[in-house]
């Protein structure tokens, strides 16, 4: 966006700087003044998100499509600098966003542990829950409390016992808890058609590039 880029779409940044390897991303330049980095989106279930460690942290899908940016990248951006966190969902006619003022994501050595804070919005605080907790996939738990939670709930997420959030669940599933769930906003057995997750600096301010 500082770059002039105004439409929303798939982008090369360049975390290393101009030296270092580029990573493609697709930034949403239209909601709540853009400058997003959007790091999951769920919306027609062609993609499987019940997936092994590697993959999470690789990165998996299609960028105008469904996706996961990965884990890897996601600690990188997320440890350059304070930055805040947006949760989009749509289920029939209606939509509910959870905005988030300090989101971060620790080092594959701290098992990708989120840290999430100062909720606002209309869908209710589900995440929450899993702040301080560390990512899980089908093939590892770093500290499971319970039942296996990834492989429970078919998804790559900060499980703890298990989730209020599971926006990498089952797409589509309405039974047994599995499905793309917001507990806070449509309950656990209601499987939200349209999720986006995004992120930019906390002190981007919308006005400042209107």
């Amino acid at each position: 966006m500082l770059n002039g880029a105004l439409e929303s779409g798939e982008v090369d940044i360049y975390p290393q700087g101009k030296e270092g390897r580029a990573a493609r991303v697709y930034c949403d330049m239209e909601t709540d003044g853009g400058g997003w980095t959007v790091f999951q989106r769920r919306m027609n279930g062609k993609t499987d998100f019940y997936r092994t460690w590697d993959d999470y942290k690789a990165g998996f899908g299609n960028l105008s499509e469904e996706f996961w940016l990965g884990n890897e990248l996601l600690h990188n951006l997320t440890s350059m600098g304070p930055v805040s966190l947006r949760v989009d969902m749509t289920s029939g006619n209606d939509t509910a966003y959870a905005h988030y003022a300090s989101f971060s994501m620790a080092s594959e050595e701290k098992n990708y542990t989120l840290t999430v804070s100062g909720y606002t919005g209309t869908a209710g605080d589900s995440m929450k829950y899993h702040n301080g907790r560390p990512f899980s996939a089908r093939d590892k738990e770093p500290d499971p409390l319970g039942i296996h939670c990834a492989r429970a709930y078919m998804g790559g997420w900060w499980y703890k016992n298990c989730y209020k959030a599971n926006l990498n669940g089952v797409y589509g599933s309405n039974s047994n808890n599995q499905g793309v769930v917001w507990i806070d906003w449509k309950g656990k057995d209601s499987s939200i058609p349209l999720t986006e997750m995004k992120f930019r600096p906390s002190r981007f301010s919308p006005a400042t590039h209107g």
